[in-house]
């Protein structure tokens, strides 16, 4: 059974963060589609952002992408392939509008499924029901903080239920395919697939990547004799789809993709809890300046973007010259907004002064660690301005290191960390700093 091409759209960059070797696409012009088609790797991303989006612009995003993909597919001759929507393990992000435009541009599919477990980073799905594992304990995703999101709110963690709450009650809660660790575990999954029919919802339960990949292997030989599947998932279920050996360098030796230079920099974005507990651990440690970013300013000031940058940017260098690494983050007061609306715009606001600082950080960096999705794919698109790059593999569990290319024009060879905002425990930061700054040579 010949593999199929894994395309995926990914809301934010991290959700290659259990695979390696292969292409994330920040742009999606039919010639850059091409080159992801036809990479050597069976799995790409294309880095779409939308979740950092407003709906109708998710939608136009979403709806460009499938259409020049349809045109990319014809020149290549890539028939057989299996189209991911990637989101957020914690059930954030534009659902079902992302899955209904791509049912629209590129179906008709059989079924779609939400698969939204992340066994690295503790998240499982038992009984349809999505949980977060905390301290050892199951706790039910919508008792969480990411429930509460100001965009993506929701209250359900069941998933039938979610996808009923997310359509409006348009696809009933009853109406939900089970795929339950029984049925996973046992004969059967693959002739139960295969009578699915009218891009039905399925919702994924899994504890283990054993299951995923009992999962994946069922939708693949399926897949094979012509049912289409579209699915919505988060990262792990990439592995089990993809199928790749593992990464050729292991995560405690990722120092060695390091340039050679003074200093790293590590640039938080993220705002969630434990993103803010991570920071206050790296923030001990010793030889770290911390910089703070203030945000509020943006939303009263609409000239506040140059001084701002600018007086980051002096702190960086000084910090450099004093021999101490730089730790650029966004202040972490709670700021309120009209609506949802405004809020995602500030968050572009506050994006653009990151991004002008990440342009004119010092030349000779060791290496970048951006922590936070949506910061994390602006460093790649606009930062860096890179339209293609290579991932190499895990740091961390859930945390992906890209490197540029040797003709970037002002960071060739740099490795970035790309840290999700919600992967890892309290130690994650400071453990990903350690493993490439403590090779310093």
């Amino acid at each position: 059974m010949a593999q199929p091409k894994i395309i995926v759209l990914d809301d934010d960059p991290t959700g290659s963060q259990t695979v390696h070797s292969c292409l994330l696409l920040t742009r999606w012009d039919v010639d850059t589609l091409c080159t992801g088609l036809t990479d050597s790797v069976p799995i790409f991303f294309i880095l779409t952002n939308t979740r950092a989006l407003p709906a109708v612009e998710a939608a136009e995003v979403t709806r460009t992408v499938c259409r020049h993909l349809k045109q990319a597919l014809a020149l290549t001759g890539v028939s057989d392939y299996i189209v991911v929507s990637r989101s957020d393990s914690t059930l954030r992000g534009h659902y079902p509008l992302e899955t209904d435009v791509i049912a629209a541009e590129l179906g008709p599919f059989d079924a779609h499924f939400l698969v939204p477990a992340f066994l690295e980073g503790g998240r499982i799905t038992r009984n349809s029901q999505h949980v977060l594992m905390v301290e050892g304990q199951p706790v039910p995703v919508h008792e969480t903080e990411f429930a509460r999101d100001s965009v993506f709110g929701y209250r359900h963690s069941y998933l039938p239920e979610y996808v009923a709450e997310k359509t409006a009650g348009r696809i009933p809660a009853a109406a939900v395919e089970r795929i339950l660790l029984p049925d996973l575990r046992s004969a059967g999954l693959a002739q139960r697939l295969a009578r699915l029919t009218g891009n039905v919802c399925g919702v994924v339960d899994a504890e283990t990547q054993a299951d995923l990949d009992q999962f994946a292997a069922a939708v693949l030989e399926v897949a094979s004799g012509g049912k289409r599947f579209l699915f919505r998932s988060a990262a792990s279920l990439l592995t089990a789809l993809a199928q790749l050996p593992p990464q050729p360098i292991p995560p405690e030796a990722m120092a060695t993709y390091c340039r050679p230079g003074r200093r790293g920099v590590v640039l938080v974005g993220s705002h969630v809890r434990k993103t803010t507990e991570q920071l206050e651990v790296l923030l001990s440690e010793p030889d770290i300046a911390p910089i703070e970013v203030p945000v509020a300013p943006l939303k009263d000031s609409a000239t506040a973007e140059a001084q701002i940058i600018a007086t980051v940017l002096e702190a960086v260098n000084g910090a450099v010259a004093a021999d101490q690494t730089p730790v650029i983050f966004t202040s972490r007061q709670e700021l309120t907004f009209a609506d949802a609306a405004t809020r995602l715009a500030f968050g572009q606001r506050v994006s653009e002064v990151l991004m002008a600082i990440v342009q004119q950080l010092p030349t000779d960096l060791r290496f970048l660690i951006s922590k936070g999705g949506i910061t994390s794919n602006d460093v790649l698109s606009k930062g860096l301005a890179l339209p293609t790059v290579r991932l190499l593999g895990q740091i961390l569990p859930g945390c992906s290191v890209v490197r540029t290319g040797a003709d970037h024009p002002r960071f060739p060879n740099l490795p970035v960390v790309l840290f999700p905002g919600n992967v890892g425990d309290r130690q994650g930061l400071a453990t990903v700093y350690h493993r490439l700054h403590c090779a310093k040579g």
